[in-house]
């Protein structure tokens, strides 16, 4: 398990009993998290007294109870600085157990020794597209939220990185990844963090463990003749990183050589001393 555990401003107190307790800064909230199945004692104190709890509803979604919750603060990871907003079914903008990625690809920039360029696909609210253009990346980013891309660009600034060569473009990545594989365009790296499930801008159904094989192995294209490092991220319940780790041993691996490793995400817990299984991630590199 690949853990992050250098945080400073977010902290997992403890979970238990599908909640997880945790510290954003100074705001302390309690979400649902369908991985904490055990029957603990929620012993901690801030149990009872959250900034803000995320209560899911009968009838499906769910909604933030708080009296003082402000609408975004910020967070720092090392030199990396990110918005947090309290989102609609539970999210914060941000995935702290993609903290070891980053600086992953950000050791992988830094030690090439020469320019590198990055597609992130599915970017969301940019975090890891910040992490590489702070290593000195130039880099892609795409997402089919207008709004995520607009987040990406409050991070970027907030990290000071709004001036470094990035495209922020609002697509479909499918569709996007076609035409640059039709225009010849090349990058050194690729970082992609897939939904589960989703549909297109013409009803497409998007379903990871149908379209994934087909999708990554398009992406493949646009990767120029001495790639880096591609990442793959997971957070669909039932596919392993065993499986990731398939996937890219028989597209990347076999083409340009190299090695890939895979691994589940984890965040250290405070006050058991355990780990939190937080999605899975594969990492290529050549």
């Amino acid at each position: 398990m690949w853990i992050s555990d250098k945080w400073t401003d977010f902290e997992l107190i403890d979970c238990s009993r599908g909640e997880k307790l945790e510290r954003w800064g100074d705001q302390i909230l309690v979400r649902p998290d369908p991985q904490a199945i055990w029957n603990t004692p929620r012993a901690n104190p801030l149990w009872a007294r959250p900034s803000a709890r995320y209560s899911r509803s009968a009838t499906g979604g769910g909604h933030w109870e708080s009296s003082a919750l402000p609408d975004s603060w910020k967070v720092r990871y090392g030199d990396l600085t990110f918005c947090v907003k309290p989102m609609n079914f539970k999210h914060t903008g941000l995935f702290p157990e993609q903290a070891c990625n980053w600086d992953w690809v950000m050791e992988k920039i830094r030690a090439a020794g020469r320019p590198v360029s990055v597609l992130n696909l599915f970017g969301y609210t940019g975090a890891a597209t910040v992490a590489a253009a702070k290593a000195g990346a130039s880099v892609c980013h795409v997402d089919a939220a207008k709004g995520m891309v607009q987040w990406g660009k409050e991070n970027a600034e907030a990290s000071g990185v709004r001036d470094c060569p990035i495209r922020w473009i609002v697509d479909d990545c499918g569709k996007f990844v076609e035409r640059e594989v039709r225009r010849g365009r090349r990058y050194d790296a690729i970082i992609m963090d897939p939904p589960s499930y989703g549909r297109g801008p013409g009803g497409e159904v998007w379903k990871l463990e149908d379209n994934l094989w087909d999708f990554v192995s398009r992406t493949a294209e646009v990767l120029s003749d001495e790639p880096l490092f591609v990442l793959i991220n997971s957070y669909t319940t039932g596919l392993s990183a065993s499986t990731i780790g398939y996937v890219a041993e028989s597209i990347f691996t076999r083409r340009f050589g190299g090695r890939s490793e895979s691994q589940e995400l984890g965040l250290p817990v405070t006050d058991s001393g355990l780990a939190l299984p937080c999605g899975a991630s594969c990492r290529w590199e050549r």
